[in-house]
């Protein structure tokens, strides 16, 4: 199997960049999103270096996916793990608080890049560009911080909601990435808590 120093330069740099797009937003980058990354003129030179990598072992592609693309080149021996669903998160309008144990799924712990702490279920489309759809079992790893850009479980004067965070000087938005809803802007004196970050869904077919 490659390493990195097996690697030219650039696709050294795209395996990193994929690295930390899964590590900071639970996700890897769509082809369009290295394109932009590296200033490639077309998403056929991307791919070229995605199967490249693909070639070396270092990474999986699925087909027909937008995002399926998936690091390989540490991954965890199978580990069943039960991880306890917390109620629900909106993806929309916040909603109040339903944070009791509901269920427990028993899952491949390489299902998550990072394992979470908790499940959540997804209740609206706010936030169907980022592929988190209505029903969706979200991965939180609980954390009261969080990158600017990142996809975060908030709570907003007591209420709860799934949005991308957008970080300004002492200032915070939440955004949707459904264009059919507005941004919501935290005033400087409202009751807001980050609660964890977003690594991954689990979809039932």
């Amino acid at each position: 199997m490659y390493s990195m120093t097996n690697l030219s330069p650039k696709r050294a740099a795209i395996l990193t960049f994929i690295r930390d797009r899964v590590a900071d937003h639970g996700q890897p980058p769509s082809l369009a999103e290295i394109c932009d990354a590296f200033g490639f003129a077309s998403r056929s030179v991307a791919r070229k270096h995605i199967v490249a990598l693909t070639e070396a072992g270092l990474i999986e592609v699925t087909a027909n996916q937008a995002r399926g693309i998936r690091l390989v080149e540490h991954r965890r021996r199978a580990q069943m793990l039960e991880i306890p669903v917390l109620g629900r998160v909106a993806a929309g309008a916040p909603i109040g608080p339903d944070l009791d144990i509901h269920d427990t799924f028993t899952l491949d712990s390489r299902t998550f890049q990072r394992i979470p702490d908790y499940l959540l279920r997804v209740k609206g489309d706010s936030m169907i560009e980022d592929g988190i759809l209505d029903g969706d079992l979200v991965g939180i790893l609980q954390s009261a911080e969080a990158k600017d850009g990142q996809i975060v479980v908030a709570r907003l004067e007591g209420e709860v909601t799934i949005k991308r965070l957008e970080r300004g000087n002492n200032t915070f938005r939440l955004l949707p990435r459904n264009p059919t809803y507005a941004p919501i802007v935290v005033g400087p004196d409202q009751d807001f808590a980050i609660e964890g970050v977003f690594c991954g869904l689990v979809r039932r077919e």
